[in-house]
């Protein structure tokens, strides 16, 4: 009888970012800001690596895919996230919240080993600079993107089908502004120790095999940049990774933090302005960093604004 006095779950509401009314329009013009940027920065990477012949390189085709997950996952929350800032109730159904969950998800896990392959891209190219072109071919490349493409979303088909497979039949109210795993979690009627487990486990290994790869292409890396005599050599080996890792650093950093802790130390409120900074601004910092950093794209824009400046 006492769980007929429940009733299942079919819309969530958001808490949003904030609880200021006032504050309502100053976020959502803080966030269109940002997603103009965030869109116009990584759409305009891809468009000036496809333009620029000096660009169609393994390196510059990872780039690529890097932009196009960064544009794309920060499209899976933005969005919602501004029109809520202007709505009176934040609703999402139940299919659009498992929807969001499953793209986001997937997209973030696809980002995570992509970087790693960008990591071994960089280890071959400096470690194995003559075999690079063998090595790197067009086949592997093509491969290894659709590989992480691949894991990326059917680990998120498991993810979601475990989370949205409990009962949510009491509070309806999701502390936070997309839908993910520890607020939805919070709101389960159901036993969320089995899942608890598994995110845990499978976070822990998605994000340390990832990292490992990573760190141990990079300790190769370290030993055969030391190993040149020339400085100017070992400035630019140092220079063509330093990109690749502020964005490591910065994205792994984050998500070690949301997700590598046990829900009973969370803290919802703190993790939605982590969330804000991994879902919403290292999307719009990663094409910043490689563009600010990277000379050869740096040339690639001038050469390219330098031709349709003078072709006017």
């Amino acid at each position: 009888m006492a769980g007929e006095n429940h009733t299942r779950v079919t819309e969530f509401i958001f808490s949003g970012f904030i609880d200021y009314p006032e504050m309502q329009v100053v976020f959502f013009v803080m966030f269109l800001v940002i997603y103009i940027v965030t869109l116009g920065a990584n759409l305009g990477m891809i468009l000036l690596i496809r333009l620029d012949p000096q660009l169609h390189t393994p390196m510059y085709f990872f780039l690529s895919h890097l932009a196009f997950l960064d544009a794309s996952y920060s499209s899976t929350v933005t969005p919602k996230a501004m029109v809520d800032f202007l709505a009176e109730r934040k609703t999402i159904s139940l299919a659009g919240c498992a929807i969001q969950f499953y793209m986001f998800d997937g997209l973030v896990m696809t980002e995570l080993f992509l970087l790693s392959v960008m990591a071994y891209d960089r280890y071959v190219a400096i470690c194995n600079p003559l075999l690079y072109s063998v090595v790197m071919s067009k086949r592997l490349c093509i491969v290894l993107v659709a590989g992480v493409y691949i894991y990326g979303f059917v680990s998120s088909v498991v993810q979601t089908a475990l989370t949205f497979q409990l009962s949510f039949c009491g509070s309806n109210v999701i502390n936070h502004f997309y839908c993910n795993d520890p607020p939805l979690l919070a709101l389960s009627c159901s036993d969320t120790r089995p899942k608890e487990i598994q995110l845990l486990v499978l976070s822990g290994i998605n994000l340390t095999s990832s990292l490992l790869t990573i760190i141990i292409s990079y300790v190769y890396i370290l030993y055969a940049i030391f190993g040149k005599h020339s400085a100017d050599g070992r400035h630019k080996a140092f220079s063509t990774c330093a990109s690749h890792l502020t964005a490591v650093i910065i994205f792994y950093g984050t998500l070690f933090f949301m997700y590598l802790q046990p829900s009973s130390t969370h803290s919802l409120n703190y993790d939605k302005v982590v969330s804000v900074f991994y879902a919403v601004v290292i999307p719009m910092l990663n094409p910043l960093i490689y563009s600010l950093r990277n000379t050869e794209v740096k040339g690639a824009l001038k050469k390219l604004l330098g031709r349709k400046w003078f072709s006017q």
